[in-house]
């Protein structure tokens, strides 16, 4: 089911302020915000979430594609944190952070092309050229359908290319995408 103030979001959600992303911090000055995501009441014959808590990393600049991803993961029971940056030069300095730092890398990447400073596609770049990230699985979500963007996004080394859809029950559905990129393969433990 989804929730009346996603689906009041969508026929606006090209229009809405960058601060209307939902809840979660942001005293970062980078314009990076963390947000929990929420597991909700389990529905008898619902998929149990993942054993785990996952650390995901959305670099998208659309408040309300922002909040509509967020409420995918949800919607497919994924926990954990969503860290959300809005411009490619903010999402480059946050890799390069993570390569000096104590963290590790997320466990998910989701990356807009078309971004504000630096493009996704340098973001890739900047991705696979680090130590911690290089092999992070990076699905790309934009609304380009060019050829060229997604042979670009494929020789950067993009695990998955997607496509923004037009309709709710369909951007909703990409969280099963994102969930089984986040599920070990067959046979494997953690």
């Amino acid at each position: 089911m989804v929730p009346h103030y996603v689906a009041s979001l969508w026929p606006s959600a090209r229009a809405m302020p960058r601060w209307a992303a939902g809840s979660g911090s942001n005293s970062n000055p980078e314009s990076v915000r963390r947000v929990t995501l929420r597991l909700r009441t389990a529905q008898q014959g619902e998929e149990n979430p993942l054993d785990r808590s996952f650390s995901i990393l959305l670099v998208e600049d659309n408040a309300a594609d922002a909040a509509l991803v967020r409420e995918a993961l949800e919607e497919h029971r994924i926990r954990g944190e969503l860290v959300v940056i809005a411009d490619g030069a903010a999402a480059i300095r946050y890799i390069e952070a993570l390569d000096t730092g104590p963290s590790g890398c997320p466990d998910l990447v989701i990356l807009d092309l078309n971004l504000p400073k630096r493009s996704g596609h340098e973001v890739l770049r900047s991705m696979r050229q680090s130590v911690k990230c290089g092999r992070a699985p990076v699905a790309i979500l934009s609304s380009s359908d060019a050829q060229q963007d997604r042979v670009a996004a494929a020789s950067l080394g993009a695990s998955q290319y997607y496509r923004k859809p037009l309709h709710l029950k369909e951007f909703l559905s990409l969280g099963a995408r994102f969930k089984a990129m986040l599920e070990p393969p067959a046979g494997d433990s953690l």
